[in-house]
């Protein structure tokens, strides 16, 4: 069992997720968990994130509540981009995960700051731009894959 308050809520968010199918107090069906490997350490862990259903894809911000710096998680997924989530209505999959930039970057975010106040005011606190991350089903081809059908 973890010890750290902040582990014990992310344990208990996870819990309860599980348990009902993806449906947790006080976020809805509005969370997803990322399955990632730490990038300096390897450990496996699961972590518990606001995703906006974008088309196929899942939309996930690395806001840290406004924090100066991104949460380790924005770390691990940028050195381990292939992933297992599990979502609400779609069961458990796996995604490649981008790193969006300009204006697709901008699109999405907005997407984030129109479904909770809390993405504005957590931009308001940082001087660093909050990462937002595209996670696409692996079963789906990326643009520039060689195995891309045409």
């Amino acid at each position: 069992m973890a010890t750290n308050p902040y582990a014990q809520f992310n344990d208990a968010v996870i819990a309860e997720f599980r348990a009902t199918g993806g449906t947790v107090a006080r976020f809805g069906r509005s969370l997803v968990l990322l399955h990632h490997t730490g990038a300096k350490t390897g450990t496996a862990r699961v972590t518990p994130v606001m995703g906006i259903r974008d088309g196929n894809s899942w939309l996930i911000a690395a806001s840290k509540a406004g924090a100066d710096d991104n949460p380790a998680w924005y770390h691990n997924l940028v050195a381990h981009p292939d992933i297992q989530i599990e979502t609400p209505d779609d069961g458990t999959l796996q995604v490649h995960v981008a790193d969006l930039t300009g204006p697709e970057r901008d699109a999405a975010w907005a997407k984030f700051t129109a479904a909770s106040p809390g993405f504005r005011s957590y931009e308001g606190r940082t001087a660093r731009k909050i990462p937002v991350l595209r996670l696409t089903p692996a079963s789906i081809p990326r643009p520039g894959d060689p195995n891309r059908s045409r």
